[in-house]
């Protein structure tokens, strides 16, 4: 019994070692390329709108650039979720906001369940593309007032700026692998059996 106790608690403890080792080389790649993604949109966006209303960077990047810089691992981060969740729940968040302009409770509601729905049949779920669907229903007057305008840009170019920053960073740091597929943007030759 106790033999078998001490093994449990070793194996415990080198899980909880294992889990708590601080990789330097990632939290300053995972800085340079969140740096560098918000950075660069934001330094487009101050020529054209003011300080207090930055319609180029919502939200929801912020939580993408978590995924995409800090997780690259993850099915979540990987460009077809990245692209293809946010502008689905863009297109899904202005529909909705056309079609329930005035009650922004039930437009919110709606449109982050619906965006969830298209993601998994989609099958590209990103979670901060829920934040992306809201923010076409509760965002500021000129965020609401683009349409479908607001899918192209700040949601299409922002997102596709991330990926670029993202894309390049991981490049540069040898020991991280992103996107996992190598391939990712040859839709020609995508075989599904």
């Amino acid at each position: 019994m106790k033999k078998r106790f001490r093994k449990h608690i070793r194996i415990a403890r080198y899980v909880v070692y294992k889990e708590t080792l601080i990789d330097f080389r990632d939290h300053v790649w995972t800085f340079i390329g969140s740096f560098l993604g918000i950075g660069l949109i934001g330094l487009l966006n101050r020529e054209s709108f003011s300080a207090t209303d930055n319609v180029f960077l919502i939200g929801s990047f912020g939580a993408s650039s978590v995924l995409i810089y800090g997780i690259v691992n993850s099915p979540l981060a990987q460009p077809r979720n990245l692209i293809g969740g946010h502008v689905i729940c863009a297109i899904v968040g202005v529909t909705v906001h056309y079609i329930i302009p005035n009650e922004i409770w039930l437009s919110s509601a709606f449109a982050v369940s619906l965006s969830i729905v298209f993601m998994q049949i989609t099958k590209t779920l990103h979670p901060p593309g829920g934040a992306t669907a809201l923010i076409a229903n509760i965002g500021s007057e000129k965020i609401t007032s683009l349409g479908y305008l607001y899918v192209l840009s700040p949601v299409l170019s922002g997102v596709l700026i991330l990926l670029l920053v993202a894309i390049m960073v991981n490049k540069w740091a040898a020991h991280r692998n992103y996107p996992a597929n190598k391939n990712w943007y040859k839709l020609w030759e995508r075989r599904y059996r």
